[in-house]
């Protein structure tokens, strides 16, 4: 049976919408969250695919559990498993690789739906889909023999490639159901959030959902398929 890990960082984070194709895949799933005292794992091999999803925190923060996913993505590498690192997932690989994750230089965050350009590979990656779902107030730069996918106006990084694991800035994770549980989530514990500079308009972003939920939902269909679990 084949098994993916997922890594989460906080006790309401869900797998969302890769958690259930991943099932539909016929994968058992391990699920671990750091923050919260759980351990990541010496031995990947009975992983066929990781994947490292956000949180609120910032990589660059100088907690002990940071520090550990950053060293751990040294074993990550080395297994060749695939890996996808979403929003904080994939800036830890960036930092891991030796690049800054920084703050826009206007203070703009991105927590929205926004357009992304592909380049390079990523052409023909995002051909069908080229608007996600963010929620970062940090972006990465491009680490030395990484592969850029996609750029953004406010970060200018949104997508890149590094051997065998991926890194998106966006949430193709969040479907409807969980965007609503976030939007309950930011209502309830931090509505400071409404108002930071690039945070969309609630009524805008429930729009956009309706519109693009389900050509996103296909779209992650064809990057697992098509792409990160291509080769096994």
């Amino acid at each position: 049976m084949k098994k993916v890990l997922y890594v989460l960082h906080q006790k309401t984070s869900v797998t969302g919408d890769i958690g259930h194709k991943f099932k539909e895949r016929g994968f058992e799933a391990d699920i671990i969250r750091p923050p919260l005292g759980d351990n990541l794992p010496d031995n990947l091999s009975t992983y066929s695919a990781i994947v490292v999803f956000g949180g609120p925190m910032s990589v660059n923060d100088d907690e002990d559990f940071i520090k550990e996913e950053i060293k751990w993505m040294k074993r990550v590498i080395d297994s060749d498993i695939p890996y996808l690192g979403i929003c904080l997932g994939a800036q830890i690989l960036a930092k891991y690789l030796g690049c800054d994750v920084v703050k826009n230089k206007n203070d703009l965050a991105e927590i929205g739906f926004f357009e992304i350009e592909p380049v390079g590979d990523g052409v023909k990656m995002f051909k069908d889909q080229n608007i996600f779902y963010q929620f970062h107030t940090e972006g990465f730069e491009i680490p030395n023999k990484c592969q850029l996918l996609a750029r953004g106006e406010i970060f200018k990084n949104q997508a890149f490639k590094y051997e065998n694991c991926y890194a998106l800035q966006f949430h193709p994770e969040v479907n409807f159901i969980v965007h609503l549980r976030w939007i309950f989530l930011i209502l309830k514990k931090n509505p400071k959030i409404l108002f930071v500079k690039g945070f969309q308009n609630l009524f805008f972003q429930i729009y956009i959902r309706f519109k693009h939920n389900k050509s996103i939902s296909l779209w992650l269909d064809s990057f697992l398929d098509n792409y990160l679990l291509a080769h096994k």
